[in-house]
């Protein structure tokens, strides 16, 4: 199984950034996949989770301003963020079926 995340980067406060997760090795559309982010010197944390029915769902803190979706059919979870902020800067994680994990991609937000 491999998970290959992709689209982080240095953006300002208040832009936007899309990531991108090519998953193989598992049946994508069967599996509930997920984003999650680690910050320095914090644990990682669930950012947004979509299941394989579609329901989706979002920690408190980027209600609004992130949006989690998923193509079956090119095997590939997006996570859109809008408004960053500071604090979203972290290491943001694929995750699916609750038990593999991307090597990451860092996602800075600075002026």
């Amino acid at each position: 199984v491999q998970l290959v995340e992709s689209g982080g980067g240095l953006v300002q406060p208040g832009g936007s950034l899309r990531l991108s997760c090519t998953v193989s090795g598992i049946t994508f559309s069967l599996n509930a996949m997920g984003w999650y982010r680690q910050a320095p010197g914090k644990e990682r944390e669930l950012v947004a989770r979509s299941t394989s029915g579609g329901f989706t769902s979002y920690a408190d803190s980027v209600k609004g301003r992130f949006t989690i979706s998923r193509d079956n059919a090119r095997n590939t979870l997006y996570l859109q963020m809008n408004k960053l902020k500071p604090e979203d800067t972290a290491v943001y994680y694929c995750n699916s079926a609750d038990f593999y994990w991307g090597q990451g991609t860092r996602v800075t937000v600075s002026s």
